[in-house]
């Protein structure tokens, strides 16, 4: 498989899958560890998925200056062990169990990603520029799509087993370690990697980078503390008098306006030949933040969803290697001998006041009372971060059919255009939260658990939807930006991607507030279906900028 393609790819491919190993340990037990009562900060629901969607939202939104910067600046080398390093000890950090050394960790995550993630995709794609290798460009990219998914799959399994056997910090642990070995084995491949790494400098049209300091991020940091600061009209349902429902999501809505004026500036002061592609993309960058708002609830809603409403119980065979491997646990049923709980599983706080006295498993509340064991039984649970690996794992199996499907298409001429891949992505990615719904349905509205083959079919839909739009994302930014703003056109992909986050974790912290969890999911829907719509009826104006260009 190595022999066709840049001695650098198996470093690169290894890299990747080690960083991808450790962020995705650490966001699969995220916010498990924030509501966590005994052993976490007892955040309830809302203030959780708050902090995951800021989170989430900041470490997509570093990459546009992390890239600008080893362009112009630091080389792709040093920004890559920068970022890898900086990453590793917010890991490493999150173990702390210290609110205070919990932000700063999330502040090492969020800059060390911004160093990493653009470059390391950014240097493979140096070497398949040189054209003895240009023609496996696509394939290269596969096999690092790979990689990035092996380490998100197989990470999980280590964080469910360091969990039960040692604690949250020791599973932080593991994601910093993770992290390491991927700086390490991309430190091994410098040989491999010549010039490739090196800083390409302020190029010819380039805006200057302190305009992007002074245009940009400055406004972004003065509008955010605005944000901050500003107090909306307190009721019964915002007592705090938030502006959009919480400090940080009214920091961070109010930080993108100067980003969105700028971009749209981009389109109003370009040349006359620039302004459709400019346009088009603009338009695409608007449509997938829904995608994205959606798609992330893998570490908010559904991860609830997993852990409360999914029966977990486990039997047999099954037991006995889940038990082996550390990666479930036993639960003891008691009956409780206190009201702390009801029924929405509203359970960490009461009054404002944290409750560290759990004598009642959650697990066991809504089971069925002819499934429940006698008093002071055990049964075997598996880890619900578990569930965190089946997305990975869908696009390790699918991922070679989608590219054959189109493979055949293109053989026939038939194959879609970008901009129609990304339409049907939507599409089909509407269609993975009716499989939510049905199971909100089944469940009687969560009062009863329901199987994980749900959670496993509403994930095979939308990552069938995800193989549709994400790859197509970069790969039409790359093909229709004006060559002099490529990288600040790459900036609004990421930008899109950050405000999608922040948006899930908006829609994630309302959680609570609906009392039929099916609303909960047709709200999504709608969400999506609206993206579709819209995305259909650009579709001919996309379809004519693509022609304009002569690309597909």
């Amino acid at each position: 498989m190595w022999k066709s393609h840049p001695k650098a790819l198996p470093f690169l491919f290894l890299s990747e899958m080690w960083e991808r190993f450790g962020y995705y340990l650490m966001i699969g037990i995220f916010t498990l560890y924030l509501k966590d009562v005994e052993a976490g900060f007892a955040m309830t629901e809302k203030e959780a998925s708050d902090l995951y969607g800021t989170f989430i939202a900041l470490v997509f939104l570093t990459p546009f200056i992390g890239g600008l910067v080893a362009d112009r600046y630091l080389g792709y080398k040093n920004s890559i062990v920068i970022g890898g390093i900086l990453m590793g000890i917010g890991y490493f950090m999150m173990g702390i169990h210290n609110i205070t050394s919990l932000y700063i960790a999330m502040t090492f995550v969020i800059v060390g990603n911004g160093f990493f993630k653009p470059n390391i995709s950014t240097l493979l794609g140096n070497f398949y520029s040189e054209d003895q290798y240009k023609e496996k460009k696509d394939e290269g990219y596969n096999i690092f799509y790979m990689g990035i998914n092996v380490g998100a799959f197989l990470c999980n399994f280590f964080g469910a087993a360091l969990q039960i056997m040692l604690g949250w910090q020791y599973a932080f642990m593991a994601a910093g370690v993770g992290m390491f070995v991927g700086v390490i084995v991309f430190l091994m491949g410098t040989k491999h990697y010549g010039n490739k790494t090196d800083k390409k400098g302020t190029q010819e049209g380039d805006m200057p980078f302190y305009k992007i300091v002074l245009f940009i991020l400055l406004p972004s940091i003065v509008f955010g503390v605005i944000g901050w600061m500003l107090k909306g009209v307190a009721s019964e349902t915002n007592l705090d008098s938030y502006v959009f429902g919480s400090d940080s999501t009214d920091a961070f809505i109010f930080a993108c306006i100067p980003v969105i004026f700028f971009y749209g500036s981009l389109y109003f002061k370009a040349k006359v030949e620039d302004k459709r592609p400019i346009g088009a993309l603009l338009s695409i960058f608007a449509v997938v933040i829904l995608f994205w708002a959606v798609f992330k609830l893998n570490g908010s809603a559904l991860t609830t969803w997993a852990d409360r409403y999914t029966d977990k119980e486990i039997s047999g065979t099954t037991k006995t290697v889940f038990n082996g491997l550390k990666l479930a646990k036993e639960v003891e049923y008691k009956k409780a001998s206190t009201e702390l709980y009801d029924e929405s599983f509203r359970l960490q706080k009461v009054n404002g006041e944290v409750q560290k006295t759990v004598d009642y498993p959650i697990y066991f509340r809504n089971v069925k009372k002819e499934k429940l064991p006698t008093e002071g039984a055990t049964i075997s649970v598996w880890a619900t971060n578990l569930s965190q690996s089946i997305n990975p794992g869908w696009v390790i199996i699918l991922t070679p059919l989608v590219v054959a499907f189109f493979t055949f298409l293109r053989s026939r001429k038939k194959e879609p255009s970008t901009p129609t891949k990304i339409a049907f992505g939507l599409l089909i990615s509407a269609l993975s939260v009716l499989v939510m719904v049905a199971a909100v349905h089944i469940g009687g509205n969560g009062s009863e658990k329901v199987s994980v083959w749900w959670l496993v079919a509403n994930y095979g839909v939308i990552t069938i939807g995800e193989l549709f739009l994400s790859p197509m994302g970069l790969s039409v930014v790359s093909k229709l930006s004006p060559t002099n703003i490529t990288s600040l056109m790459m900036g609004g992909w990421f930008l899109s991607t950050s405000i999608g986050n922040k948006l899930s974790g908006v829609l994630a912290s309302m959680w609570d507030t609906y009392e039929d969890k099916a609303d909960f999911f047709w709200v999504n829907f709608s969400l999506l279906m609206f993206a579709t719509l819209l995305m259909f009826a650009l579709l001919k104006q996309l379809n004519k900028v693509m022609k304009e260009k002569g690309i597909n």
